[in-house]
């Protein structure tokens, strides 16, 4: 069938004398295509003019009715019942309608392209009109983009009780080639959005210029035209792999017509695919994922023309040479916990125990990060504050750096977590005497805890004195039997006022309430 431009282009070459040959090139139409227009404009005997009035539509029906079109002896396709199927998909499809059911029951009917033209044709005779969209140029190598689809399918069977489960697929696809991953998760927390994304980018093996995700709640923490906040965990990944983080333009459908597009691909051709077996695993249903998903990237693009050809070919042809290669190692995957301000305990909990970060953080907000072996703890900027092995014992439960503690903070915990076989071996640096005095301070009481402070305040006066001066001390305490803190301070304010006097110095005494240095043998 032509167009009217064409058949009354025909008619007016010819009546002017113009030959065949021209004929053809001028509307790239074959011989028998001028004979036919010829024909049957003598057989209608409406004068050119006359023609030219008429609306093209007419023209066309005239010259082209619809009894004599190629394909008249064909059933047509009942769009009634194909639109009903349609409409019970959950993500329609109409090239997977065709392939399957039309062209199964009709091997010799429409072919897709057609069958497209009468769909449409049946969409706008009973329920409207056509939208518009404005093209856009892919650059190879410079997008991924990323989703999840909207379809959450059954397909993970419990091999004890036969229940079928919801499964999440996650999804990119790179701009110019069109060449998609695909990866099945429980669930679309954020550990599982940052490993597909680390796992596609190890699929195709070299990295974008820019991360596009969807506005997906899990990936960006806010966004507008003008500004993009990025959550703690992108941030990584874009320092890890020098890339940039993008969104798509916010209230606008279309400008991420990629994705969604094969989203919905993926929607009708991975997930009907999948329908086929029975998977009583996440990981038996990624082996068959990422067969289909090789055979996807395999197929050519239905338009012939198009010289990408498929979509393996144009990744490796036009991609993949302008992307940057990974980086040496690989991604540690976190599971991150956001805290809008640090307790006044300066302990973050996760997974039952409580880390520690240094306590003039307290107040502020940070976030948390979590590898199977390690704790890492930011601020809100992403800068790192400290990191602690992650603990998996039940006991203790708060884990602590005694450089993140308050001065006060750390001698009451020297204070409180020694025994007396600690002040024993504290009291031997300075010789046997204090050994005795610390012995017998222990034992003046009936609990040994309860001399702990006294121990520790009488070993902690001992700071920057001589030994000899210390021993001499606990010495006269010994000897008087009076092994108390307040005897040995006098004796040892005595001894040291004597020093001083002998050389000419000045020294006093610490309160050990204020001292807040190491132990004197550590």
């Amino acid at each position: 069938m032509q167009s009217y431009s064409t058949i009354i282009g025909v008619i007016e070459l010819r009546q002017s004398g113009v030959g065949y040959r021209t004929t053809k090139k001028r509307y790239n139409i074959g011989n028998s295509t001028i004979t036919l227009i010829m024909n049957r404009f003598q057989e209608l005997g409406i004068p050119l003019d006359e023609l030219k009035a008429m609306p093209p539509k007419k023209v066309e029906e005239s010259f082209y009715p619809p009894e004599n079109l190629r394909h008249a002896d064909k059933e047509p396709p009942d769009f009634f019942k194909i639109h009903q199927q349609m409409l019970a998909m959950d993500t329609p499809d109409l090239s997977f309608v065709w392939m399957e059911y039309y062209k199964k029951e009709k091997p010799n009917g429409y072919q897709l392209s057609q069958f497209y033209k009468l769909y449409g044709d049946f969409l706008k005779e009973n329920f409207g009109q056509d939208s518009v969209s404005m093209p856009v140029e892919r650059i190879p190598g410079e997008k991924m983009y990323i989703d999840w689809v909207g379809n959450q399918p059954e397909l993970l069977t419990d091999p004890a009780t036969g229940e079928i489960r919801k499964v999440h697929v996650f999804a990119t696809t790179l701009g110019f080639s069109s060449c998609v991953y695909a990866e099945i998760f429980a669930d679309e927390k954020l550990p599982n959005f940052i490993s597909g994304v680390v796992h596609a980018l190890e699929y195709y093996g070299a990295i974008p210029k820019y991360l596009v995700p969807d506005n997906l709640r899990t990936a960006i923490s806010k966004h507008s035209k003008d500004e993009l906040t990025l959550n703690s965990a992108f941030s990584d990944l874009e320092d890890f792999y020098d890339t940039i983080v993008l969104p798509p333009p916010p209230r606008k459908p279309r400008g991420k017509s990629t994705v969604e597009n094969h989203v919905r691909f993926l929607e009708t051709h991975l997930i009907e695919r999948l329908k086929d077996g029975v998977y009583t695993s996440i990981e038996a249903l990624n082996r068959k994922t990422q067969k289909i998903i090789a055979a996807i990237n395999q197929d050519g693009f239905r338009n012939k023309n198009d010289i990408r050809q498929t979509r393996s070919y144009a990744f490796e042809t036009y991609d993949k040479p302008r992307m940057k290669p990974l980086p040496f190692g690989s991604f540690t995957t976190c599971d991150y916990r956001y805290f809008l301000r640090v307790p006044d305990n300066y302990h973050l909990e996760y997974d039952g125990h409580y880390y520690s970060v240094l306590y003039t953080h307290h107040g502020k907000p940070a976030m948390l990060k979590a590898t199977m072996s390690e704790i890492r703890i930011c601020d809100e900027n992403n800068r790192l504050l400290c990191t602690h092995a992650r603990s998996y014992k039940d006991f203790p439960r708060y884990i602590t750096d005694d450089s993140h503690m308050p001065p006060e903070h750390r001698y009451y915990k020297e204070l409180n977590m020694h025994d007396g076989a600690y002040y024993r071996r504290w009291a031997s640096v300075y010789g046997e005497p204090m050994v005795i005095l610390i012995d017998r301070v222990l034992r003046s009481v009936k609990h040994e805890e309860q001399a702990y402070n006294s121990c520790k305040g009488i070993l902690h006066m001992c700071n920057d004195v001589p030994r000899h001066v210390v021993a001499e001390a606990a010495q006269t305490c010994v000897d008087a039997s009076a092994c108390k803190y307040s005897y040995f301070k006098k004796a040892l304010s005595r001894l040291v006022n004597h020093e001083s006097d002998k050389d000419g110095t000045s020294r006093h005494l610490p309160e050990h309430e204020n001292i807040r240095g190491r132990d004197s043998y550590q």
